[in-house]
């Protein structure tokens, strides 16, 4: 049995839980070897006191309907709408709420007189019209559309809210009818996708005036004539908004007064690249329907095919002088609508067939030649032609047929139409040299 000092001489560790509060008087006989690292507090982020939930009562969304409409029944809505009752946009807000409780546009159009086509113009021009309040639009502006002025404003419905703006300050300001709006609107659109044209980059695409005076100074620059050209850029002048844009112009009026003047001067010619647009045919104000020739057939097909064809009757039938099974329906371009009689197509399955100057885009694709078979005289050396070699059909540059004493072939070429795809920054390539 050990005695009392042999215990006193032993020591124990100190025996520590972290069950047991640590009590002041229980203190180790000895200091620790090591510190322990504090738990801090901020390791342990203290939870949020809860939100306090404010009662919110339910707001129902304000109704479309004017205040002076919202009282009335469907009858009494259905009569305002036939005795046009107020301004085009005060009423025109009530076509949705009669949608909403069940009539279609059908019914509406038997009671009301309103066809279709007057309930969507109506309806997006009433939200067109309150963007541009939106938007700060004049007064004075907005009063232009008081009367009839729900076709104009559906036709700016596509365009920015600042764009918006603009077109409708122009539209008011030079007075535009419905055709000058939907020209105008479809160049601010299109403007973009123009960069590689000529002139483009002398246009403020800020500006709508220069958006519209491109569009008709591009147009002037395809005439072929010369009295429609000039026509053309004196409208593109009187259009422009930038002294930049007015310059460009002036250049290409001065240009062709030189022509006038003198004999000696050699207009060099040339001739479109176009890519259609998907869709293009069916917006298009104007087509042409054309017989299709293929090259492989030799110039057979091409003697053969119809010189004429056109429309009759009420319906505009399409009326072929003799039957054929290939045709093509392509937009009105000027080269195309020029073609009154005698016009032709030929349908190349590799557009490297083609004697192109420079190799300026992928050629591995099918192509559309059209050509005009009433000027089969090898006039140009700059002009191209459709002319039959081994092989089937070819088109040759007029200097190259010149050297082999060719005077005469089956068409000038006056297009060639590039396949649509989905995706297209450029819908006029290119003019071919």
């Amino acid at each position: 049995m050990l005695s009392s000092p042999c215990l006193n001489s032993l020591k124990f560790p100190t025996l520590t839980t972290p069950f047991l509060p640590s009590q002041p008087h229980l203190t180790p006989l000895h200091k620790p070897q090591c510190k322990s690292t504090p738990i801090l507090s901020t390791l342990i982020p203290n939870s949020p006191p809860p939100k306090q939930q404010v009662y919110q009562p339910f707001r129902p969304p304000p109704s479309p309907i004017p205040p002076q409409f919202r009282s009335l029944d469907a009858n009494s809505r259905l009569e305002v709408l036939s005795n046009r009752l107020g301004l085009w946009f005060e009423y025109a807000p009530l076509i949705p709420s009669l949608t909403q409780e069940g009539f279609s546009a059908p019914t509406i159009e038997e009671i009301t007189g309103l066809t279709g086509v007057e309930q969507n113009q109506l309806i997006v021009g009433a939200q067109v019209r309150d963007s541009l309040l939106q938007a700060g639009v004049e007064d004075e502006v907005l009063r232009f559309y008081d009367l009839g002025g729900a076709q104009l404003l559906y036709e700016i419905r596509l365009l920015s809210v600042d764009q918006r703006a603009d077109a409708a300050r122009l539209i008011a300001r030079e007075r535009f009818d419905v055709k000058c709006a939907v020209e105008l609107a479809r160049a601010i659109k299109d403007y973009p996708r123009r960069k590689k044209e000529k002139g483009w980059e002398s246009f403020d695409y800020k500006s709508p005036k220069d958006c519209l005076a491109f569009m008709y100074y591009r147009l002037a620059l395809e005439h072929q004539s010369l009295e429609l050209r000039e026509a053309g850029l004196v409208r593109a002048l009187e259009m422009a908004g930038t002294e930049k844009a007015k310059k460009r112009i002036l250049v290409d009026l001065e240009k062709k007064g030189s022509e006038d003047k003198g004999e000696d001067v050699v207009v060099a010619l040339k001739v479109p690249v176009v890519r259609m647009r998907v869709g293009e045919v069916s917006e298009a104000t104007s087509v042409a329907v054309l017989p299709v020739c293929r090259s492989e057939e030799r110039d057979k097909e091409v003697l053969e095919a119809p010189w004429e064809c056109g429309t009759a009757g009420e319906f505009g039938v399409v009326v072929a002088e003799k039957p054929w099974s290939r045709w093509v329906v392509l937009p009105g371009w000027e080269p195309v609508v020029g073609l009154k009689k005698g016009g032709v197509v030929v349908g190349f399955p590799d557009a490297r067939a083609l004697p192109w100057k420079v190799n300026r885009w992928y050629k591995e694709e099918s192509i559309l030649v059209v050509a005009d078979r009433k000027a089969k005289e090898v006039a140009t050396d700059d002009g191209f032609y459709l002319v039959c070699r081994e092989g089937g059909l070819k088109v040759e540059r007029g200097s190259a047929l010149k050297e082999l004493g060719v005077e005469e072939s089956l068409g000038t070429v006056v297009l060639v139409v590039r396949p649509p795809k989905e995706v297209t920054e450029n819908q006029l390539e290119d003019d071919w040299e």
